[in-house]
């Protein structure tokens, strides 16, 4: 039997809620099962892990879905308030990864070893760069004025889209950093599949939102 428009309506609407769902449970258990694993002070490095995961798997991931229409945890209150919400978290993130930067320079200066010499070492620092120059760009969204040949829906639009990119630069860091000598002699078999999982669950829901946010923009113009 054919489904019925409603009907399908109602299926991918309660897809998408459990898709958001899942985002939610794996942003804050992917920080939480890291911390297990690296035992925060227990080792200047310790807490690099942990803070790359706060940033860009529980910080940045919740900052974006609270604009979900579907799975924000925030759906009652004002959008004023979701953008005030959505800046303290990308701020959070973005202290959280400089730290975390920080730190791993600093202990790798401190043992001796390069830079900046690994996929996931360059990965992560341009990550860090971007998500810098993403909450630098959304000034222009709380001052729209001072961009006077843009519209607020083209600001809002390339925002969203840039910060997709950010979001997915964090993402690719942090799957990099699942293949590194730690992580592998940490988590083995089929756990470091399902780790793996984590950063690729949160991207596809992201992706869907940002791609219907554009695509009912889209239908609002004509």
């Amino acid at each position: 039997m054919a489904l019925t428009a409603e009907t399908e309506s109602r299926l991918y609407r309660s897809l998408r809620v459990a898709a958001g769902a899942a985002a939610h449970l794996v942003a804050l258990g992917f920080p939480a099962a890291v911390a297990v694993l690296a035992r925060p002070g227990s080792s200047l490095f310790s807490w690099h892990p942990l803070l790359m995961a706060l940033a860009f798997s529980f910080l940045m991931t919740e900052a974006l879905l609270i604009f979900s229409p579907e799975t924000s945890l925030l759906r009652s209150f004002s959008r004023k308030a979701r953008v005030r919400a959505h800046w303290a978290l990308q701020l959070l993130a973005l202290l959280c990864a400089l730290l975390g930067l920080g730190i791993i320079t600093y202990n790798k200066h401190l043992n001796g070893k390069g830079h900046f010499v690994t996929w996931h070492g360059l990965t992560g620092l341009l990550a860090v760069l971007y998500a810098g120059g993403q909450c630098a760009g959304g000034v222009l969204l709380l001052y729209p004025k001072l961009t006077k040949n843009w519209t607020l829906a083209k600001l809002k639009l390339y925002h969203a889209t840039s910060g997709l990119v950010g979001y997915l630069l964090g993402c690719a860091s942090l799957m990099l950093g699942m293949c590194s000598l730690w992580f592998t002699t940490t988590v083995t078999g089929a756990s470091w599949y399902l780790a793996m999982l984590c950063p690729l669950v949160t991207s596809l829901v992201i992706m869907n939102q940002v791609s219907n946010a554009y695509l009912y923009r889209k239908r609002s113009q004509h």
